[in-house]
């Protein structure tokens, strides 16, 4: 399939966001290109006619920035640097060159609640003082106390664990995340106009958008008050002042025509249309679909409440199955709880893969075919399957922070395998790479996957051709239809005047409605041409 060039993808306007396919990049875990058991941007560029191929108009990367990786590279020391372990700056903009003369755009990764312990501002804090202007970039604080022995205030932790570190002098610092990720003030002038400069840093090297990490969080109450559940408003959380520093970022993106996707865990649907009004963020990612069961009701609820918290301020919806921090969706989808919350993930949960990969190719089409953006974690498209693994091999700071309970990210961040029959699976390395492949991990490499008609590399490339290629699919419409037999636990929507996505979350096959032409299937039909259960087709009306 040939690449088209940019700007000139089928169905889609200048506002290419509004219905394009990104494909999200772990630069860890991607592939490895010099060897060393890590992956890097030489892996990348070197596997970029396979994601060309595969179909998707941009890729979004993931912290690629100097980091002591003390949370996978969302600790960051330094934006306008690499990582030399990824590669360098000249690498980096080879890339985003590279990439886009293949017709797909880079969006990279801003992180604006925290920084690395390592970031010079934070060490030059630590040298300074209590009092001094450098720490009032952060939020230092004397403890409470008859001797200052306790923390400033109570607040919970996005991890487990304190929210505040003691330093030698005796002061406390704030971070939401762990100990190397210092909070920052967004009071503090410098801190709005080093990251807005930090933006048009990657925007005049091309880059095409930002995803905004942890998106509601970096406005604090100056007077740090103890939490209180229900408060309103939250002291940390969705408050007022984040909007003018979007709108200040919103004013940078226009110049270079740059996009935003924001990463806002909101329950409030109207504040979270808030992020989306026309001069804030472009986009937001949407988690109550990705943590919604395999459950046509209430997969059909998600759908509904996503797309009218969206028709107010007339933003695009995002759908996403899986990301770097949550389960795969074969082992997901396979378990008997098929959704996810963060606190409930436990070691040893079973899972019954061949369930879970039906239902996550079902799933497939059934999100590529919903109106708005759609993102996919490396991965997925092969239908890799969520690793267990090793205790002692286990890198991320949530299994630490929880006391060895929580079994942590890891087992979605597992090095993806290209070639069966290569050391590693192909993933590059002459030394085991950083995470441990599981046993069986070549069976899902991509040489193989690309070679059988009927795999699920092939589904997400024929879905991604159809997607492309047709105006219907992307940003538009859509209409819900009866289904055939009358059952909520078949989801039919129309996407045009002839084009219909039936999904079968049923435990009994479903009669397809009325059409001239199946344009993809999940799986096969049964003989009678029914739909079988846990099985999605496009249909030509």
């Amino acid at each position: 399939m040939a690449a088209p060039q940019p700007g000139t993808t089928p169905g889609h306007t200048d506002d290419w966001w509004r219905g394009a396919a990104i494909y999200q990049v772990y630069p860890r875990s991607f592939a490895d290109g010099d060897g060393d058991g890590t992956g890097d941007l030489a892996g990348v560029r070197s596997r970029l006619p396979y994601l060309a191929e595969l179909g998707v108009d941009a890729i979004w990367f993931t912290p690629w920035y100097l980091s002591p990786l003390a949370d996978g590279g969302y600790d960051v020391a330094d934006y306008r640097t690499i990582d030399p372990a990824f590669g360098d700056l000249d690498e980096a903009e080879r890339l985003i060159v590279e990439a886009r003369e293949l017709g797909i755009r880079t969006i990279v990764d801003i992180v604006p609640n925290h920084v690395s312990d390592q970031h010079a501002w934070f060490r030059t804090a630590l040298a300074a003082g209590p009092g001094s202007p450098e720490r009032k970039l952060f939020h230092f604080r004397p403890g409470r106390g008859e001797h200052g022995e306790l923390p400033p205030n109570d607040w919970p932790s996005q991890f487990s664990g304190r929210t505040w570190t003691r330093v030698e002098d005796g002061e406390w610092y704030l971070h939401l995340f762990t100990p190397e990720q210092p909070d920052l003030n967004w009071a503090h002038p410098a801190v709005r106009e080093e990251h807005e400069e930090v933006l048009r840093f990657w925007f005049e090297r091309g880059v095409a958008g930002v995803r905004i990490d942890s998106a509601a969080l970096p406005a604090k109450d100056p007077d740090l008050p103890d939490f209180v559940e229900g408060r309103d408003p939250h002291p940390y959380i969705d408050r007022d002042d984040l909007h003018e520093i979007y709108r200040s970022w919103r004013r940078i993106a226009d110049e270079y025509d740059g996009v935003f996707v924001g990463e806002v865990w909101l329950p409030d649907s109207e504040r979270f249309a808030r992020y989306l009004r026309p001069d804030e963020l472009h986009t937001a990612f949407n988690f109550s679909f990705l943590s919604c069961p395999w459950d046509a009701v209430r997969l059909r609820a998600a759908i509904d409440d996503t797309l009218a918290e969206h028709a107010p301020v007339g933003a695009p919806a995002t759908w996403v199955l899986c990301n770097h921090d949550v389960t795969r969706t074969a082992t997901r989808y396979g378990r008997q709880d098929t959704g996810f919350d963060f606190a409930t993930k436990t070691f040893g949960t079973p899972a019954d893969l061949r369930l879970g990969t039906r239902r996550a190719r079902a799933a497939a089409l059934l999100t590529l075919a919903l109106p708005g953006s759609v993102y996919i974690y490396q991965g997925e498209e092969l239908g890799l399957p969520e690793a267990e693994i090793p205790r002692d091999r286990i890198q991320d700071p949530m299994h630490f922070r929880s006391g060895g309970t929580d079994p942590g990210r890891d087992g979605c961040r597992v090095p993806l395998p290209w070639t069966a029959d290569a050391p590693y699976a192909g993933f590059g390395s002459r030394t085991e790479p950083w995470l441990p492949q599981p046993e069986g991990w070549s069976a899902y490499a991509a040489d193989r996957q690309a070679a059988d008609p009927g795999s699920m590399l092939n589904l997400y490339r024929a879905a991604l051709e159809l997607r492309r290629a047709d105006p219907a699919l992307g940003d538009g419409p859509l209409r819900w239809l009866p289904s055939s037999d009358g059952s909520d636990g078949v989801l039919t929507f129309r996407r045009s005047p002839d084009l219909i996505c039936v999904a079968n979350l049923a435990d009994t096959p479903a009669a397809l409605p009325a059409h001239a032409e199946i344009l993809l299937s999940s799986g096969p039909l049964d003989t009678d041409g029914r739909l079988p259960s846990d099985t999605a087709v496009w249909l030509r009306a």
